[in-house]
């Protein structure tokens, strides 16, 4: 029993597989076979940064359209208060048709407000994002050339 690991104070093999040694270094062999499971991580997360960027630009974008659909609504509504106004201003000659025609340019007004919000936040969902997706594959590119600032 005196040349057992137990009494000589040597750890056994289950001993260091089980983490208390000191961790093996990777053979050139291993690394290049671990390669294609890296780089297919590597296109999946782009993959998933590509959806989750195109879906905060699609939420932007309907937002915008939503606006526009709203903005055309009170325009619309507005075009009725005209049609109203110019009924009202033919039929009485009264103080009537001022009451219709602030209506109507309120109206106007807010379809106006409107389409400008709308307008900025379509193009919000469509501006370019130097820090997204396109940056993010430029490192990467650049991290597989051996060239650039990158974390090893």
């Amino acid at each position: 029993m005196t040349g057992s690991p137990a009494a000589t104070g040597t750890p056994t093999d289950s001993a260091r597989a089980g983490g208390f040694g000191p961790r093996p270094r990777k053979t050139l062999i291993t690394l290049v076979s671990e390669l294609p499971g890296q780089i297919a991580a590597l296109i999946h997360a782009e993959i998933e940064a590509f959806k989750s960027e195109m879906a905060g630009k699609a939420k932007n974008i309907g937002v915008g359209i939503g606006l526009f659909v709203v903005a055309g609504v009170f325009a619309f509504l507005a075009v009725i208060v005209f049609v109203a106004l110019a009924v009202i201003a033919l039929a009485l000659v009264l103080p009537l048709w001022l009451a219709t025609l602030i209506v109507a340019v309120a109206l106007l007004l807010i379809a106006a407000i409107l389409v400008l919000i709308g307008v900025n936040r379509v193009k919000a969902g469509t501006r370019a994002d130097p820090d997204g997706l396109a940056a993010s594959i430029r490192r990467d590119a650049d991290a597989i050339k051996g060239v650039g600032d990158y974390e090893h």
